[in-house]
């Protein structure tokens, strides 16, 4: 049977402000009502068994709370120390499944992928399935539809009419000038990321080319165990592990990888170009989400998270407005994107990774204000849920309640807060809150101290096992 593995641990920077790290691409719905992620899942055949997910610790959350909203189960999720790219994580994956003394077809698919036509897609997939069966590593090679440089390339063996072809090379992103030539040429798709093999026959490349990240991996699953549907590695021994995509690290070397040409109106959603592509625009070719008014605009994406925004006299622009930042950029240009990030990132500043709601197992907090020694937060809280049981060194906080029905444990004391009501919390003093109802608790919480941020939590018992501070 066909297991898919969900690779699902990209930042994707290239669409800051609406993703970030703590959030990104792959757990927003930028093209529907779901999100990307839900969206690799909902279009797999149904004959397929439950996908396996590998993520970062930071996302574990986000993609357990997304396939609950979408009623799927998962083969467990793969929480990655650090990133170290898509040969070690789907050697992970592979291990996995051969421990368990199975050795299924693994369909390793990225969770940030927009693709329209599921037939096609479901049609490459029956061919890439027999291939495999037979012991070929298959990867599914784009049909380009023009010079694009944002994407890799395979050059592939292609003389005669058939349904996969002989892989020759594998080309980084190339200039316009070699990008057109291998696009006229009809020797080359675009690099998809996306493939096909037996568990067993990639770890046996994988070995036999690399097997230096073989045997981290091996090392990393060794001691690996089960939180809930979490699955926890050696963070010592992955750390180790050398850092290398599936491409060079087997496919460039091995005598078995194919492509399969797939030709389903698919974009990886790489930047705010390939969005404004994806989307309906109106007849002046412009893309509007939010509360938004134009006049004398084309070919613009404009997004407002918030708040009006209007547009008068401009073209072939990006705009992109959120609670904590604005952006605004020339198309042409919207791959420097991650200079912004970079730049955000060496300056210290937290737009670079969170939004000014952050989601958390239990729910979100909105940082509504903040100034010198105080900061105050909209906290929602899911039915059913509560948060860690700690404390905070630097900071006092005050509750009110807004919504819903809060029970709260301040040091020895636990009682119940309705709406309107309210307490405060020393400095220093052990508290939890929690909502036992069956809708969702909402309080205002206001924050004073000398040190706000939010390292200066000291967990004593998590439900949802994160580290003991933040």
């Amino acid at each position: 049977m066909i297991t898919p593995v969900i690779l699902s641990g990209g930042s994707g920077t290239r669409l800051w402000p609406l993703s970030r790290k703590f959030h990104p691409k792959q757990f927003i719905n930028l093209v529907n009502d779901t999100t990307l992620f839900q969206d690799t899942i909902l279009r797999l055949p149904k004959d397929t068994a439950n996908p396996l997910i590998i993520c970062n610790e930071e996302h574990r959350f986000l993609a357990a709370e997304q396939l609950r909203q979408i009623n799927k189960e998962s083969n467990g999720i793969i929480l990655e120390p650090i990133g170290r790219n898509t040969a070690p994580a789907i050697a992970l994956a592979a291990l996995k499944f051969i421990n368990n003394g199975e050795d299924p077809l693994l369909l390793v698919l990225s969770a940030d992928h927009l693709i329209k036509n599921i037939d096609a897609f479901h049609q490459s997939i029956e061919t890439a399935e027999k291939l495999a069966e037979n012991n070929k590593l298959v990867t599914f090679g784009i049909v380009p539809d023009k010079a694009e440089t944002g994407y890799g390339y395979i050059k592939a063996n292609i003389n005669n009419a058939t349904d996969h072809y002989k892989i020759q090379s594998f080309t980084e992103k190339p200039n316009k000038e070699d990008a057109k030539k291998y696009v006229d040429s009809g020797n080359y798709f675009w690099n998809s990321g996306m493939f096909m093999f037996k568990a067993s026959i990639y770890l046996q490349e994988l070995e036999k080319f690399k097997p230096e990240i073989l045997a981290s991996c091996k090392k990393s699953c060794q001691t690996e165990y089960k939180d809930k549907d979490f699955i926890r590695l050696n963070d010592d021994e992955f750390f180790q592990c050398p850092e290398q995509s599936v491409d060079y690290a087997v496919m460039e070397h091995t005598k078995d990888a194919v492509v399969v040409p797939l030709d389903a109106n698919w974009s990886d959603i790489g930047s705010w170009n390939a969005l404004w592509d994806a989307k309906n625009k109106d007849k002046n070719g412009n893309v509007s989400e939010g509360d938004v008014i134009l006049d004398e605009v084309k070919n613009t994406y404009t997004y407002s998270s918030n708040r009006l925004v209007s547009v008068i006299g401009a073209s072939d622009l990006v705009i992109v407005d959120t609670q904590d930042a604005l952006l605004v950029a020339d198309k042409k240009y919207s791959q420097n994107i991650k200079d912004v990030v970079s730049q955000l990132k060496q300056d210290g500043r937290s737009e670079a990774d969170n939004h000014r709601k952050v989601f958390r197992p239990w729910g979100y907090y909105d940082s509504i204000d903040a100034d010198n020694g105080f900061q105050v937060k909209r906290i929602l809280v899911n039915p059913g849920a509560k948060l860690s049981l700690q404390k905070h060194e630097h900071r006092a906080e005050h509750w009110v309640v807004v919504k819903g029905s809060a029970k709260i444990t301040c040091g020895n004391k636990v009682f119940t807060l309705k709406e309107n009501q309210s307490t405060y919390i020393p400095k220093g003093e052990v508290h939890r809150l929690e909502n036992q109802e069956k809708i969702d608790l909402e309080i205002i919480e206001i924050q004073t101290g000398n040190y706000l941020g939010e390292d200066d939590i000291i967990r004593l018992e998590d439900d949802y096992q994160r580290r003991t501070k933040e």
